[in-house]
């Protein structure tokens, strides 16, 4: 298989595991007072409650993408090197940056899960308060806002824009997707942005996923 063609399976995983996510959040999360104010007391409760559940949706949300993000990355960054290398090198530094991010904040999930889980056989109110603190420095890491991946396809995009490498529908849709992830770090943004930019991300990466696979042979 070539690199190409390994990239769009791995975009579409990485669509899989978006979708995962999203599930989850509209589903058992939902239940468990997600996303409400004044419910963490709820949701503690409810990953204490569900540690095997929550360790798998980490991995899969974080871990399984940050690693399948990477394959990716290279792929398009091989495709569009040819027509636009410095933009593309640009686009790509991020986009590896980006996936180190989501890396790092799926197992500081996984082991902060572990440590909170332990304390809180002793004290639950310091395991609250040690959940609350280590959740903040995982958001902040890979989920509190979204400029590292809408840099890299805000970018990337552009670079298949001028190059021709990529369909004009993926590329624009990707500088969409790019500018929402960009005004995350507006104060009240955040949330719309993000739904904007995570919804969109699942079209985006099934979208390129097709597309390399049929256009495997292509590459500039």
């Amino acid at each position: 298989m070539t690199l190409q063609k390994t990239g769009g399976v791995a975009s579409l995983i990485a669509a899989a595991t978006y979708i995962v996510g999203f599930a989850l959040l509209s589903t058992l999360l939902v239940e468990a007072g997600a996303g409400e104010d004044g419910d963490d007391v709820n949701m503690f409760a409810f990953e204490m409650s569900n540690q095997g559940l929550m360790y798998l949706w980490n991995f899969i949300i974080y871990i399984v993408n940050a690693v399948f993000l990477v394959v990716l990355v290279v792929a398009l960054h091989d495709r569009l090197k040819g027509a636009a290398p410095g933009l593309s090198q640009i686009a790509a530094a991020f986009g590896l940056i980006w996936a180190g991010l989501v890396l790092a904040s799926g197992m500081l999930a996984n082991i902060s899960l572990a440590e909170v889980s332990a304390l809180y056989e002793l004290d639950q109110d310091r395991a609250l308060a040690m959940w609350a603190t280590l959740g903040n420095v995982q958001e902040g890491i890979g989920g509190g806002n979204e400029i590292t991946g809408g840099l890299w396809v805000l970018l990337l995009c552009w670079a298949g824009l001028r190059g021709a490498s990529l369909s004009k529908g993926l590329s624009w849709l990707g500088i969409l997707i790019g500018l929402a992830g960009l005004v995350t770090v507006i104060p009240g943004m955040s949330e719309p942005g993000g739904i904007i930019f995570g919804l969109g991300f699942i079209v985006w990466f099934i979208w390129a996923g097709v597309y390399l696979l049929r256009h495997g042979e292509a590459s500039a």
